[in-house]
């Protein structure tokens, strides 16, 4: 098959995607490429058909489109109690950073591919409703380093990726293009484009694009879609810069300030950082969180089989949403295997698991992989460099906070959306005359973006996968591990109803 250039960067691709008769992609079996020195054997950067210049502006794409985590994080945490007030926001703010750097480049030298990590935002909602509710802040945290401990001890046992592979071709790629309208959602949303509204989401400010920040959104889509599709090389780091000048004169012209502030709600504001130039560039990082957790306070407070069941819930979150980034993450960059299946994810699954356990040592929640990492990938990115480099800009980003504030979400998130229009193309890879395959795929495509959760589209889809297969008497279709992932996800599901009889 002749190569083709990526459609986001102009370049060639690592390796380039076919489709096999099931439809899944893989990579092409080219002639091998001599590496040129120790760092390119260690990465395989020829071997992926990639550059060291492009793992650099793969990892300075990841970096910027995922950024956010670093002021957000404190935002979200911030009415936790430890110790009897609330969590720092310097503190959270400098140990989000921390680990999220030390673990990103722990996957790039471990994993050697280009995942990112930081804290799940996904993950938060849980533990933050857990320490509203039952637990305090360092209990909560002890139950996450846990959890991360459990699934590290499956990852050594091959569970996790023997996990990973049961999962039939039908579903994997409806993972991916579910994650594709994933991204595309929080693109918008972090934007402003959609809101919470009356029945359920509206568009803009009363039905209208109205403020200087969303027309801040809609020039970086519009520039970052005329320079994808011109493939101009590094077309989203190049629209994420830019639309960041941007954002900072419009700012400095118009005042616009934050949608969200103790005067009240601006609906015309921006929705998170306010870009503008900060008054100071280096700040000393608080870690004082690290370190300030509770390993068994949670059994004692509630009871073992309660702890357990939240130990539980996080779990599932936090196992499957790495099965659907690591599964959308390689087939945009082309790294699967011709069953759909990452090669030598055994090292990713193992670092994965370890940052869910440091980011409850570190008292920032479970640290996950990112899906923005696609936005790397489909900017060149193919190994493991593009993740040192997106983790050594983490740890920059302890002392220079100033200078992440200044890219504002609506500069970020049109990237998002453009990544989302790459990974939803897969969508021909599906089949499409067999209902008993079309409504699971089509569950896990529609809960993913419906409900902002992986977990919910992979579990929905895993459970109708299932059930309709042995409905039409194709039971022989069925993986012996996928009748345990259903039942599992049966229990996530029923989770509430199950606390409730404990």
């Amino acid at each position: 098959m002749p190569e083709k250039s990526h459609p986001a960067t102009g370049d060639t691709p690592a390796d380039v995607t076919t489709a096999t008769p099931a439809g899944t992609p893989r990579r092409s079996d080219g002639p091998r490429v001599r590496p040129r020195n120790g760092v390119d054997r260690y990465f395989e950067i020829s071997a992926r058909r990639s550059t060291v210049a492009r793992e650099v502006r793969g990892g300075l794409t990841t970096f910027f489109t995922m950024a956010y985590i670093v002021v957000l994080n404190p935002i979200i945490l911030s009415g936790a109690d430890i110790d009897g007030t609330t969590l720092p926001f310097a503190s959270v703010a400098a140990v989000t950073a921390l680990i999220a750097g030390v673990v990103t480049i722990l996957m790039g030298v471990v994993g050697r591919y280009p995942f990112a990590l930081a804290t799940g935002l996904g993950i938060n909602a849980i533990v933050g409703v857990y320490a509203a509710t039952q637990l305090t802040w360092p209990e909560i945290m002890g139950l996450v380093v846990l959890e991360g401990l459990l699934i590290t001890a499956l990852v050594l046992t091959g569970f996790r990726k023997a996990v990973f592979e049961a999962i039939p071709s039908q579903l994997k790629t409806a993972i991916a293009v579910g994650i594709g309208f994933f991204l595309t959602i929080i693109g918008l949303a972090d934007a402003g484009v959609i809101r919470p509204g009356n029945p359920l989401i509206s568009f803009g400010v009363d039905g209208e694009l109205a403020g200087w920040p969303l027309l801040v959104f809609v020039v970086g889509l519009l520039l970052m879609a005329v320079l994808v599709v011109r493939k101009v090389k590094g077309a989203l780091l190049i629209g994420i810069v830019a639309t960041t000048v941007l954002a900072i004169i419009v700012e400095a012209i118009a005042d616009i300030g934050p949608r969200f502030s103790d005067a009240g709600e601006n609906a015309r504001g921006w929705a998170l950082q306010v870009p503008e130039l900060p008054d100071d560039v280096v700040a000393s990082p608080d870690l004082s969180l690290v370190g300030n957790f509770s390993l068994f306070g949670g059994f004692e407070r509630i009871g073992i089989i309660a702890a357990l069941l939240i130990v539980f819930s996080i779990m599932i979150a936090d196992f499957f949403d790495t099965v659907g980034t690591v599964t959308a993450v390689g087939a945009e960059g082309g790294l699967l295997d011709e069953k759909g299946n990452l090669p030598k994810s055994q090292p990713v699954l193992l670092v994965d698991s370890l940052a869910a356990a440091a980011g409850g040592a570190g008292s920032v929640s479970s640290n996950t992989t990112y899906i923005e990492s696609t936005a790397g990938v489909a900017d060149g990115a193919r190994t493991g460099l593009a993740s040192i480099v997106t983790g050594a800009l983490f740890l920059v980003a302890m002392f220079f906070t100033p200078l992440v504030d200044m890219v504002p979400s609506e500069a970020a998130a049109p990237a998002l959306v453009i990544v989302g229009a790459l990974m939803i193309t897969q969508i021909r890879h599906l089949v499409w005359d067999d209902m008993s395959l079309v409504i699971p795929a089509f569950l896990t495509i529609a809960l993913m973006p419906f409900t902002y959760s992986i977990t919910n589209g992979i579990g929905a889809g895993v459970v109708s996968f299932v059930l309709l297969r042995l409905a039409v008497g194709r039971r022989r279709d069925i993986h012996p591990l996928m009748w345990v992932i259903a039942v599992v996800f049966v229990v996530y599901f029923a989770l509430d109803p199950i606390q409730q009889l404990v």
